[in-house]
């Protein structure tokens, strides 16, 4: 059996469930795409300091951050580099799915893009992902606004032990 990307319907079919696979949505509707869920901008981080990777699990560290404030019309500008994104949608993945997660085409168009990691089986949480503004005058963004969509695999069996690591359950 061969691991397949899910259509809206089985998605669709997963968010009504227990525990859903996506909660916290903004917009059913508008985020439910034809091969995978778009994910909402609930909060921007500057990088602030130095971030390092060691050999062994321990010997991580992540860069130190600073929210940014939305101006009063939910609007935040830009300047070029890179930003921490969090997510308003808690991801709740069974042992027998994972994701990847695209950054939505309008960014790449506007001379932005998003980096993430794989959603492995069993991660929850509220995810972040690293938004680089490539283009010289900056980019603005909206709150709420649709910026990356995660498109779901089911694995030919169930993983025996889903995700562990430290992110588990992050920004809950």
């Amino acid at each position: 059996m061969n691991a397949n990307a899910l259509d809206r319907d089985s998605i669709g079919d997963l968010i009504l469930g227990s525990p859903p696979l996506i909660e916290a949505f903004v917009s059913l509707d508008q985020q439910l795409q034809p091969n995978g869920f778009d994910l909402t901008l609930q909060e921007v981080n500057s990088l602030e300091s130095p971030g390092a990777m060691g050999a062994g699990p321990g010997q991580r560290e992540l860069s130190s951050t600073e929210t940014m404030a939305f101006g009063p019309d939910g609007w935040l500008q830009l300047l070029p580099g890179p930003y921490l994104l969090t997510f308003n949608e808690i991801v709740n993945l069974p042992l027998d799915l994972m994701a990847l997660g695209r950054t939505r085409s309008s960014l790449l168009r506007s001379g932005a893009s998003i980096h993430t990691a794989v959603w492995d089986a069993g991660y929850r949480g509220r995810s972040q992902a690293l938004l680089v503004v490539h283009h010289h005058l900056g980019y603005r963004l909206q709150r709420d606004a649709r910026l990356m969509q995660l498109v779901f695999f089911r694995l030919p069996r169930p993983v025996s032990q889903g995700y562990q690591g430290r992110f588990m359950d992050e920004n809950l």
